[in-house]
């Protein structure tokens, strides 16, 4: 009989605090998180971010032990986000790591955090080889895995999707609980006047940051003579985005011969993202796989899971190498754990 792994996940690679506890048969025995969230019309910035880490993570780490009815005994290893992601929250969620793997005499395994919403994806939905669109505030990647990598095949060449969202949320001051993203999404169901915005794709790859700079100069504009609502506007912004992104998805499923699309990152959730990514796969004869915001949002789970994947194929970090780097390319990460 197999021995059982229990793997600790660690995420706080931006304003989402995340700690999970998951099993070696897939289950998710705790996934708590706290989330850094400021006034309308504001960003977080990365010293606030880390302080409220800081300030979360030990009684984070109490819960979640306490909802997996487990000791720290029992774990066999400790994972944490290395990156990509915001310098000073990845470090000091990381420090804490260091800490606790040397307190409780556990091993830990350093986890690239688009790979690991990647395999989260994969496990809850049970997607085999799917295109993965992975739309986040930070990330924008249209990926597919060959030969034990995770293939970039297209990208966005400045912003991520989410960024544009967040920033739009701001201009307009919309709140940022839960966050900017779903109150756009919010927005745009009661938007009925599709205003023309730029629609950028370059081959495989888009670009957001034109999209932004316009829609920044016309809002107030557009706002002030009446000719359309806050809603039309949130509307047209996410119909022209999330049709940029529909469209590089499917030429990277042509290429790859394959029919499964997985959403993953923080605005997979959206609702009007995930319906036109289904009415595409309806037309090619495919399928879509999506989740939860349990699991498209940052999530201390998506580090565990991929963390025991990694342990399990022989993987470790020693201790002097687990560091942290803002810049972590999903493509740089081999992929051991899979022999398709």
């Amino acid at each position: 009989m197999e021995e059982e792994v229990l793997v600790m996940g660690f995420e706080g690679s931006a304003n989402k605090l995340g700690i999970g506890i998951v099993r070696s048969d897939g289950a998710i025995l705790s996934n708590v998180r706290h989330t850094y969230i400021t006034p309308p019309g504001e960003g977080f910035l990365p010293r606030e971010t880390a302080k409220h880490h800081q300030e979360h993570i030990l009684s984070l780490v109490r819960m979640a032990l306490e909802e997996a009815k487990i000791s720290p005994e029992q774990l066999s290893c400790l994972a944490y986000t290395k990156g990509p992601g915001i310098g000073a929250p990845l470090r000091s969620v990381a420090v804490v790591v260091r800490i606790l793997a040397q307190l409780w005499k556990k091993p830990i395994i350093a986890v690239n955090h688009c790979v690991a919403h990647i395999e989260m994806g994969r496990q809850v939905t049970g997607a085999k080889n799917p295109v993965v669109l992975y739309v986040s505030g930070g990330n924008t990647q249209v990926i597919c895995y060959s030969l034990k990598k995770y293939r970039i095949f297209g990208e966005t060449i400045d912003i991520a999707v989410g960024n544009c969202l967040d920033r739009f949320a701001r201009i307009i001051n919309l709140s940022n609980d839960p966050s900017p993203g779903y109150n756009i999404e919010q927005m745009a169901k009661k938007g009925s006047k599709f205003i023309e915005l730029p629609y950028v794709v370059k081959g495989m790859d888009v670009s957001f940051s034109g999209l932004l700079s316009h829609i920044e100069g016309v809002a107030n504009d557009l706002l002030s003579k009446g000719e359309a609502t806050k809603e039309d506007i949130c509307f047209s912004l996410q119909e022209t985005a999330f049709a940029m992104l529909v469209e590089i998805t499917e030429r990277a499923l042509a290429h790859c011969g394959v029919n499964e699309v997985l959403i993953v990152g923080g605005v997979g959730c959206n609702e009007r993202l995930q319906a036109m990514m289904a009415e595409m796969m309806k037309e090619r004869g495919g399928k879509l796989f999506a989740t939860d915001e349990r699991y498209c949002i940052d999530n201390g789970a998506m580090i565990a899971w991929t963390g025991l994947l990694m342990y399990k194929g022989g993987q470790t970090t020693p201790l002097n190498e687990t560091t942290c780097t803002q810049r972590f390319r999903t493509d740089e990460v081999d992929v051991t754990w899979r022999d398709d």
